[in-house]
């Protein structure tokens, strides 16, 4: 009977030093961690407090230990255009948040809806909303379309000299609205109401858009076509077609 009382009584004091453990590991975890500074780094289409919005809910939103273990190699659903979110420990009240956004280069509107695309054609989201920054592609050719699944084109190099163009037009810091691709090759590059009618020649096309960051301020506020289809290497003098 006395062993009998006093295993019990061992069980419980081992029980409660156990729990006091667990109770103070867990406080201190939860004081020692809890996030002061936030750092975000990779994101475009979202601000820093979009994505620390979207990182840090929930009840333990606020721990760095949580969080580091939360996204530790694990992808993002929901969230449009973000591939993977990672958290770091830089200290254990701060944490950087790095952003690593699919590689969207335009999207094409189909019934009523945005569908975004990467460099390779595979459309990577469908959204309801028009982000800023990415071009709408138009002269495309397709009977249908599934997301994760390329654009059915007939000319898939298209997407080459789709990314080729966006990527010249970052390099100059051009914010086009619509790029349009002809079958022919001819490209037209839309700037609000003004038209950019680059032609058909991929060995002067960027030579052409390095000179739009001084032609463009003096077409603000008009309508119309600017003829650059054939590249005059003389003089470099355009004409605009107004409306």
């Amino acid at each position: 009977m006395y062993k009998s009382r006093r295993k019990i009584s061992i069980i419980i004091v081992v029980c409660t030093v156990f729990l006091v453990a667990l109770l103070g590991g867990l406080f201190y975890i939860k004081e020692y961690y809890t996030i002061q500074t936030v750092y975000v780094e990779g994101n475009v289409h979202y601000t820093e407090e979009e994505i620390k919005a979207i990182v840090m809910e929930g009840p333990l939103g606020d721990n760095s230990l949580y969080l580091s273990m939360k996204y530790k190699n694990r992808g993002i659903e929901g969230v449009p255009f973000v591939d993977v979110m990672d958290v770091s420990i830089l200290a254990p009240d701060t944490i950087k948040i790095t952003v690593y956004e699919k590689a969207v280069i335009g999207y094409i509107k189909y019934l009523d809806t945005y569908m975004y695309f990467d460099k390779d054609g595979y459309v990577v989201e469908s959204s309801s909303i028009k982000t800023v920054g990415i071009p709408q592609i138009t002269g495309l050719a397709f009977d249908y379309l599934v997301v994760g699944e390329a654009l059915p084109v007939d000319n898939p190099e298209v997407f080459g000299n789709i990314l080729n163009v966006t990527k010249l037009l970052n390099k100059y810091k051009l914010l086009s609205d619509k790029i349009y691709f002809h079958v022919s090759g001819e490209i037209t590059v839309y700037f609000g109401n003004v038209k950019v009618a680059l032609g058909n020649e991929p060995a002067y096309l960027e030579d052409k858009l390095m000179l739009l960051p001084e032609f463009l301020p003096n077409l603000e506020g008009k309508s119309g076509t600017l003829q650059m289809a054939k590249y005059d290497e003389g003089t470099g003098k355009y004409t605009f077609k107004p409306d």
